[in-house]
């Protein structure tokens, strides 16, 4: 029997990788309630790409976004209070999880009910991949990434890939199927394959 539970789920146009940084700016009562309850339980919520919508309720009936079926939990690390009633808050990634089924709270609030999925194995890096560590450190040289403060393991290929799909400038489509596949190794073979259509 699989074993599900219910999340509170934030459509977004991002992607969230285990280990990431996510800063938002909150100032829907919808969230602004869900981070309040988030914080008071020391409990999470789930970050889920848009397929198609918006992640903002302009109207009183407007539906709510088609998501993808992938997403990460998120578990506040940080907040401030911002000008004009805006909640800064920043969210970490932590397990993947399956939405088996959504519904709509009366707060306009999207619940789902998720299936934790495995931890991805840790896999060690191999000399094909010293191209890719060689980018991720670059890249993680530039001040606005520096001021994220990331913990980058470059020995584990988990770490590499999650950093390196998240700091690419690629599609979010792109980089949920990065976040779809379970192997670390797998994921970096993808990598490559798009650092070099990126310099071609």
């Amino acid at each position: 029997m699989t074993q599900t539970t219910d999340l509170p789920l934030f459509p977004l146009g991002a992607v969230l990788f285990r280990g990431g940084l996510l800063p938002l700016k909150i100032f829907e009562p919808r969230y602004l309630d869900m981070i309040g309850s988030c914080m008071r339980s020391d409990s999470g919520f789930g970050v889920v790409l848009i397929r198609r919508g918006a992640d903002v309720r302009l109207t009183p009936d407007a539906t709510q976004p088609e998501i993808f079926g992938v997403g990460t939990q998120a578990r506040i690390v940080d907040f401030n209070q911002l000008d004009r009633g805006l909640l800064g808050i920043v969210a970490c990634g932590g397990a993947k999880f399956r939405v088996h089924k959504t519904w709509e709270q009366a707060d306009h609030l999207l619940m789902g009910r998720v299936e934790y999925l495995p931890e991805e194995p840790a896999a060690g890096l191999t000399d094909d991949h010293e191209p890719l560590v060689a980018i991720l450190r670059e890249l993680v040289k530039h001040p606005m990434i520096q001021k994220l403060n990331l913990d980058i393991d470059f020995d584990d290929a988990r770490s590499v890939s999650w950093r390196l799909a998240e700091l690419l400038p690629i599609e979010p489509e792109i980089k949920q199927s990065l976040l779809q596949l379970h192997q670390p190794r797998e994921r970096l073979s993808e990598l490559a394959r798009l650092v070099s259509k990126l310099r071609g």
